[in-house]
């Protein structure tokens, strides 16, 4: 595995990590695994794991487990136009906290390096 690949997987952990009462308290209505909650949340952290990755310039790298991924979401989606909207909102917020947890850069003396082409 690569570090690319390992830092968009802990990326996609680190917004499931978001959904906790104690932080951004997101219910997605989840009862049991592969139900529609479960997908709305894999749906949000893969989201959200794209937009950390673009924020590093990572590359995102696709794996095994993304077609069983997209095939609960199409089920999910075929509900319900607007949900891709709904999760992309709420990795949103995701990504913000987790920026938000990070120190501050003292910028005067930082360089700013270009962005991997992805």
């Amino acid at each position: 595995v690569s570090a690319e690949a390992h830092a968009t997987t802990l990326g996609h952990e680190a917004i499931h990590w978001t959904m906790s009462p104690t932080r951004l308290d997101r219910n997605l209505g989840r009862k049991k695994w592969g139900d529609e909650g479960y997908a709305r949340e894999e749906l949000v952290a893969e989201l959200g794991s794209v937009f950390l990755a673009a924020d590093l310039g990572l590359a995102i790298e696709p794996r095994d487990d993304h077609a069983a991924y997209i095939a609960s979401w199409l089920k999910a989606l075929k509900n319900d136009k607007r949900l891709v909207f709904q999760m992309a909102a709420h990795a949103e917020r995701a990504v913000a906290y987790l920026q938000r947890l990070q120190p501050a850069a003292d910028n005067a003396n930082d360089t700013v390096d270009e962005p991997v082409a992805v």
